[in-house]
């Protein structure tokens, strides 16, 4: 592990950036109220600057801390572009949890989700300590692959079609490295943290949406082609930088990033009569140059410059790639129905929404109990309009794309005992 001094710029900031903690139960997934959460530079340790508890969804209010200036992450520079800080929780019945390393954007809210295991013989202490952002710090290249991998050798396993997988299997080190954890990281959860590990928050919308979807589609190409199994791992994918993409145990993500992936979770990247996801590689434009691969700081430019999403793509991997969407998501009770619902729909799928957001309501007091009737009246408006709210979506009340899975998403967690995770 890196060292922590103090930065100069932690004492010296002029913006500020936003944190939110959400503290759930390894066990349910359910919300923890009444946890303490207490925040201190990273570095100085005895320098308490906040304490707040957790409110009966597990979360505590906003916090404004100090950051960086903004143009820092705009553009390369010298100075670290984000403040670092520590995150302890405690609760009762819990094993305390510490965060090192958190990493805050000046005029983005990051996002800091806690997972607490209940105490079962004497208390633990767990302890994440976050690395050097990929665009700071120091990381081996990507090692150059066929961006279209062969699919008729002999004993090869390959998907029939693309799925979106529920869970992804991540290697924490290179795929040799037989001492390396194995994580079981949901799909949204693993690419949120990959693109706020690997990009900053503070980019134009247009480049974090071009570099999310380049992350989807690499990941969804060694999902489809089975590219680790095939090699004899029992993974989906690794945690090296040289290999795959940066994916760091335990690290905070950005709220606007969360929100696009949600937005976007079902798409990948196409080349006309190509059925396997294009293996989307990048590189930084900077200490590492690539060409016919997306820069990410030449990403940012071009956003910048009023490119949209898929004209940054087009610009780097040529103008016959195009964004796919995947033929089924794994791991929901029910599909998107297609459309939105609001007010005045009715019939099975609103019931089954409703019938989603009264076993959640069982967890998340907050949540109103609805009539399981099958229309979509103001009471459901209503609950929709909260669940939204507790969970980072825009509150309109609408049931959308992004609000119905990640309906799906908090059921299916309430719902059952997390599975296993090898790596703890």
């Amino acid at each position: 592990m890196r060292d922590f001094p103090i930065k100069a710029m932690q004492t010296e900031t002029s913006s500020k950036g936003r944190l939110q903690v959400s503290v759930t139960s390894a066990l349910g997934a359910e919300p923890i109220p009444g946890a303490k959460i207490a925040i201190y530079y990273t570095g100085e340790p005895d320098r308490e600057l906040e304490e707040v508890m957790t409110n009966e969804s597990g979360q505590t209010p906003e916090l404004e801390l100090d950051a960086p200036p903004l143009e820092y992450s705009l553009e390369p520079s010298e100075p670290q572009p984000y403040s670092e800080y520590t995150v302890e929780v405690t609760a009762p019945g819990y094993e305390p949890v510490e965060v090192v390393g958190a990493e805050i954007l000046p005029d983005v809210t990051a996002l800091q989700n806690i997972r607490m295991i209940p105490i079962q013989e004497g208390e633990k202490y767990e302890r994440f300590v976050i690395p050097a952002h990929t665009l700071f710090g120091d990381y081996p290249p990507k090692i150059a692959e066929a961006e279209i991998k062969p699919v008729n050798e002999t004993g090869e396993i390959v998907l029939s079609r693309v799925v979106v997988p529920e869970y992804v299997i991540v290697h924490d080190g290179v795929p040799t490295d037989s001492s390396a954890a194995n994580y079981w990281v949901r799909y949204k959860d693993y690419i949120k943290n990959v693109a706020s590990s690997e990009i900053y928050a503070t980019w134009s919308d247009a480049a974090i949406r071009a570099n999310i979807l380049a992350i989807m589609s690499f990941t969804l190409n060694r999902v489809y082609t089975e590219w680790y199994r095939n090699k004899g791992y029992d993974f989906t994918i690794t945690s090296s930088t040289a290999f795959d993409h940066k994916w760091i145990n335990g690290r905070n993500i950005f709220e606007n990033i969360s929100r696009i992936v949600d937005e976007m979770f079902g798409n990948y990247l196409s080349r006309p009569n190509v059925k396997q996801p294009i293996l989307t590689q990048y590189c930084d434009g900077q200490r590492v140059t690539c060409p016919n691969w997306m820069s990410q700081w030449g990403s940012q430019y071009l956003g910048e410059q009023g490119y949209s999403a898929i004209d940054i793509l087009r610009n780097y991997y040529g103008d016959t790639i195009y964004i796919n969407t995947a033929e089924e998501i794994s791991g929901v009770p029910y599909s998107w129905p297609g459309y939105d619902l609001s007010v005045g729909a009715s019939g099975q799928k609103v019931l089954q929404m409703q019938e989603e957001l009264n076993r959640i309501a069982r967890a998340y007091p907050a949540l109103p109990v609805l009539a399981e009737d099958g229309i979509f009246g103001p009471a459901t408006e209503g609950a929709v309009r909260e669940f939204q709210s507790i969970f980072g979506l825009p509150a309109t009340g609408v049931v959308d794309y992004p609000t119905w899975y990640k309906i799906s998403e908090i059921y299916v967690g309430v719902s059952r005992i997390a599975e296993g995770n090898s790596g703890r």
